[in-house]
């Protein structure tokens, strides 16, 4: 076994037994490529990457592959989900070199960790024009060796691009006509067939309907609206949706939401479920909160460890093959539903004796109208479901004796602190204790385990906590403690993301041009600094952090936090402009600044009180600040505007401001609210 077998990362001992003599990242493998002479070879992936698993077998398990890569490289492995900085700065030079990026990344580098030479999959022979890996590799080393001069001009140019930074005026910052121009992108590339925006394949992008909601919430523009609900029904309908286990797959390979890439992440049921949660507020379709059952239902059977945290991914392959353990062949269903049952489940679900995945079936509800389904079989949409979940549990009884993927079982702070808020949020919306007391057992885990001499740290597995934290551990663990905040009205939360921000002030403000820079200013010099606000498959760090920097600034009067987040509007600026609709969770703070706002104050804690801030609670007001509390002293410190307010003639009270106005305080809650939100 390679020097792999000492790590705890569940990618990297998927390598272990390689006969690539692999380094974990580190300075032994960058002294070991100096002192001979080598460059490195770079290979970044994770552990339920389905092309990862094909390179490895090909390439890295082949012994004249591994032969040929350690007499002229020394290898280093990095599990991407891990070392999020390591990866974010080679993916950049790979889109740069490539205009596309992906993993397995591979990437060449000279000992000083510059690159020269990047790509995804290199497969055993050349196809489709893409050369084989040992081709890739005898000719990188050709090159390294023969004309250095090139290798040393490439690399150091690349690292040069990397470092550019342009000065920021922050005189200059975004105004709202670029959230306008979002919302035209996001016109010009929806798929009015199938939902969503572009072609295949097609990643669900939560954050991109949350833009929309509160985008129709401050204009009224109904097409907003319509966008994101149909993208969301299309997903829940899709093959991406697991009908039969629940949770949703990373993404449909096709343009119709059928066919999944199987593999589960724990951050896409995270933020789908509070997109869901969302649409459930601004709808009140009941379809929704079904969904959002489903998602916690399935994180709870199959991502929560014994303590109460949540495994990172579920792999799309078991036994060798992808999707093996999710589709169905037609008499298999039949087998175990019977004739009837049978006969009902496949109609719905659109299963056949041919299949639509390999021969198999995968389950789905695409242009399936439920109502018509219920006529054809003589039922009410009520008795159609109830049969239908009988069919499903015995399918989920049955497909659980299947050999299961893997799953990459570390705790991530930032995934989890995800999955943290978005519990907090349905618990919220939904009134469900249930989904609190997971999201308080997840934050407790993290901060017992993964807080070390007051640093917070990146990952946990098997007792070892390792890695300093990065931006996007500080700013998801603060929105999870505002959300807890939000749904819970307990200081302590609010105290917790008022302090988190402030250690993420600490490690990694850039003073000079502010934002956020992704790594810590106490972390190991990487060969570019990173700072990142466009959003990928989830929210960017600085997106996230700017968010709540305008929540913390509504909850607490501090005019800090408020200026930060303008600040970023400009640090930003050129990014944005360049393609709004690459930045819609960053731009939920702009919104925030643009759209008028509430702030509402409840003191005093009665049965009516409860019941108007829960009625509040289940409705969709993204941008006003609610606080209820029995005593405005348990505050003084965190919101010291709150210190004079008192009951009224010792009655529950509510305070309400609104642009920049306050009115007089009212005993007459359920009348307030009514003539504020149905004015």
């Amino acid at each position: 076994m390679n020097r792999l077998q000492y790590e705890k990362s569940p990618y990297l001992l998927q390598h272990k037994d390689n006969p690539v003599d692999w380094y974990p990242w580190g300075e032994e493998a960058f002294e070991k490529a100096k002192e001979e002479g080598k460059p490195i070879f770079l290979s970044i992936g994770y552990s339920t990457c389905h092309w990862c698993h094909v390179m490895a077998h090909e390439s890295f398990e082949d012994p004249e592959t591994a032969k040929l890569l350690n007499e002229c490289f020394v290898s280093i492995k990095v599990d991407r989900e891990e070392r999020p900085d390591v990866d974010s700065i080679y993916m950049r030079v790979c889109q740069m070199l490539n205009q596309q990026g992906g993993w397995p990344l591979s990437v060449f580098l000279t000992p000083e960790q510059k690159p020269f030479y990047a790509g995804t999959y290199f497969p055993k022979q050349s196809m489709h024009g893409i050369p084989s890996f040992s081709m890739v590799i005898t000719q990188l080393y050709e090159q390294y060796k023969q004309d250095p001069d090139k290798i040393t001009r490439a690399s150091n140019q690349i690292t040069k691009v990397l470092n550019m930074q342009y000065e920021v005026d922050q005189a200059h910052r975004l105004d709202r006509d670029v959230l306008h121009q979002v919302f035209e992108q996001l016109q010009q590339s929806f798929d009015d067939a199938f939902g969503g925006f572009g072609g295949a394949p097609k990643f669900p992008r939560p954050h991109m309907m949350m833009f929309l909601f509160r985008y129709y919430h401050w204009t009224g523009e109904e097409k907003a609206l319509s966008f994101a609900l149909e993208t969301l029904d299309s997903i829940a309908a899709g093959g991406i949706h697991d009908h039969v286990g629940k949770g949703f797959a990373r993404y449909a390979v096709d343009e119709k939401w059928l066919v999944p890439h199987f593999e589960k992440m724990l951050y896409d049921n995270a933020m789908l479920l509070m997109a869901y949660t969302e649409a459930y507020q601004v709808t009140g379709n009941e379809r929704y909160r079904k969904i959002c059952e489903g998602v916690v239902s399935f994180l709870d059977r199959e991502m929560t460890n014994e303590a109460g945290a949540f495994y990172s991914a579920i792999d799309a392959d078991s036994e060798g093959q992808e999707g093996k353990y999710y589709t169905w062949s037609f008499e298999e269903v039949y087998d175990i539903l019977g004739e009837s049952l049978g006969d009902l489940f496949t109609d719905v679900y659109q299963m056949t004796p041919h299949g639509n995945f390999e021969g198999n079936n995968i389950p789905h509800l695409i242009n399936v109208d439920i109502v018509s389904y219920a006529d054809r079989y003589g039922l009410d949409p009520h008795e159609l479901d109830s049969k239908l979940e009988e069919g499903r549990v015995q399918l989920l009884a049955k497909r659980e004796e299947r050999v299961y993927p893997h799953v990459d079982d570390k705790i991530l702070t930032s995934w989890n602190s995800l999955t943290i808020a978005a519990l907090a949020k349905a618990g919220r919306v939904f009134h469900q204790s249930n989904y609190l007391a997971k999201a308080k057992q997840a934050i407790q885990f993290i901060e017992s385990n993964l807080v070390v001499e007051q640093r917070l740290m990146k990952r946990y597995r098997e007792g070892e906590v390792k890695h300093k934290g990065f931006l996007d551990d500080y700013a998801f663990l603060a929105w999870a403690y505002v959300e807890m905040y939000e749904a819970t009205f307990e200081p302590e939360y609010l105290q917790s993301a008022q302090h988190t921000v402030q250690e993420m002030e600490k490690w990694f403000f850039d003073e000079a041009n502010g934002g956020y820079f992704f790594s810590g200013s106490d972390d190991r010099e990487l060969i570019a600094k990173d700072k990142e606000a466009q959003d990928g498959a989830l929210p960017s760090a600085n997106s996230v952090a700017a968010m709540v920097l305008q929540k913390m600034a509504r909850l607490t009067g501090d005019v800090v936090f408020q200026e930060k987040a303008t600040s970023m509007l400009a640090t930003f600026k050129k990014d944005v402009e360049a393609y709004p609709a690459g930045f819609t969770m960053f731009l939920h703070s702009l919104l925030q600044e643009e759209a008028p706002a509430k702030e509402l104050v409840f003191v005093g804690k009665s049965v009516e009180s409860d019941e108007v801030v829960q009625h509040l609670q289940s409705h969709f007001h993204p941008f006003d600040a609610i606080i209820y509390t029995n005593n405005p002293a348990h505050l003084k410190d965190l919101a010291p505007y709150l210190k004079d307010y008192q009951q009224i003639d010792a009655q529950p009270s509510l305070y309400i401001c609104e642009q920049f106005t306050c009115q007089q305080p009212t005993t007459k809650l359920w009348e307030a609210v009514e003539q504020l939100y149905h004015k």
